[in-house]
């Protein structure tokens, strides 16, 4: 028979036999984990690396192409600074050829190039572009140039009823009148000009129209062989300059030198674009 050393010292050696084997386990349990979390961040940051480089948002945008935007923020020659960042909101699907679209949400960006205060003998000036778009967090690079600018009242007019919906009446069924003169005979309805001709239809974002020039406007009609129906939003499909932004005007639209390089300026006083201003932009390039 063992004597109660010998008993006691084989006690002593199976814990710490079982303690080594459960401590081998657990330092293998914790090595893959952090293992598994090393090759779980090189992943990530490889990915993260590659979203960038790629630069496209997997679709061709034809010249052409108008984007209905939202503005986000408000900027005016009196206190925006130069190189501050704009974004606009694209409000309506905007069709590409092929079945393709710039979903409505997308976001459009831009950037001020100069800026003139108001003084004694000036009004104010401001020049801005907006020349990329981001569609799921991935940016590409674009010219545009601007077609037609509305307050945030104009928009809010464009989207509110001619007469009040009977009850249980969808709202989207409501006819209202565009920013230009086009009335929109709810989504699914079409769209007619002030002539009562139809020019396009309704969607529930916006509508989908023809783009038609106004006589001695400085806005075109359809360009480059593009003529896909154009995602207007609120606008008309002959909408061309300023709406509802007294004495506001564009000086340079963007489509001669400097391509892309937009202008407004006052009448007098500073130039002010309040966020939630609507904004048709026209894809040059």
């Amino acid at each position: 028979m063992l004597a109660s050393n010998d008993i006691a010292a084989t006690v002593r050696l199976e814990q710490t036999t079982s303690m080594f084997i459960r401590g081998s386990i657990l330092g293998i349990l914790v090595l893959a984990f952090l293992c598994g979390f090393a090759l779980r961040a090189q992943t990530n940051t490889a990915a993260a690396g590659a979203a960038p480089r790629a630069g496209r948002v997997g679709v061709q945008i034809p010249a052409g192409t108008i984007l209905p935007i939202r503005l986000n923020h408000s900027f005016s020659s009196k206190s925006t600074r130069v190189g501050q960042q704009l974004t606009g909101r694209i409000m309506q699907d905007v069709p590409l050829p092929r079945s393709g679209k710039i979903p409505e949400g997308a976001k459009v960006i831009g950037t001020i190039l100069s800026v003139s205060p108001a003084g004694n003998n000036n009004a104010g000036k401001i020049a801005l572009r907006f020349d990329q778009i981001e569609v799921h967090h991935r940016r590409a690079a674009m010219v545009t140039n601007l077609r037609a600018i509305a307050s945030p009242m104009e928009v809010e007019f464009a989207q509110t009823p001619e007469t009040t919906l009977g009850f249980g009446t969808p709202y989207a069924w409501a006819t209202t009148d565009q920013i230009g003169g086009d009335i929109k005979y709810g989504a699914g309805g079409p769209v007619t000009d002030r002539g009562s001709q139809v020019v396009g239809e309704g969607t529930y974002e916006g509508v989908l129209v023809h783009v038609k020039a106004q006589p001695q406007s400085a806005c075109r009609s359809e360009l480059d062989g593009n003529h896909q129906l154009q995602a207007l939003w609120v606008f008309s499909a002959d909408s061309c300059g300023v709406y509802g932004m007294a004495g506001a005007r564009i000086m340079h639209a963007g489509r001669t030198a400097p391509v892309g390089e937009i202008t407004l300026t006052a009448e007098s006083g500073d130039v002010k674009v309040r966020g939630g201003s609507g904004i048709l932009l026209r894809v040059f390039q």
